[in-house]
């Protein structure tokens, strides 16, 4: 299997998703992983939306959540090689960053 097709079974397995289950795109709300949604406490997810819809409206697709959150999330969204799965806001891709 290539490792693009790896990458992509690795995120579809982690069931990434918005809180509210419909598209960020309409909702502003951010893609994360269904566990990564459940470890976050409703004011931390309304943070991490806030962040992403203010991003958006300045124009950016990618927006980075506020530091607690990210550290928070992180470990919901290892994969199985030691890579980071991104989701972009919307859009169901795969980006992969390696730990150095």
């Amino acid at each position: 299997m290539k490792k693009s097709q790896q990458s992509l079974k690795a995120w579809t397995k982690q069931k990434w998703r918005t809180k509210s289950g419909k598209k960020s795109s309409e909702t502003g709300e951010r893609y994360l992983p269904e566990k990564a949604i459940k470890a976050l406490t409703p004011a931390e997810y309304a943070a991490t939306t806030r962040a992403k819809r203010k991003g958006t409206a300045a124009g950016k697709q990618f927006v980075a959540q506020p530091k607690r959150i990210a550290k928070k999330v992180a470990p919901h969204r290892k994969m199985e090689n030691g890579g980071v799965a991104k989701a972009s806001s919307g859009v169901r891709r795969l980006r992969m960053s390696k730990k150095v």
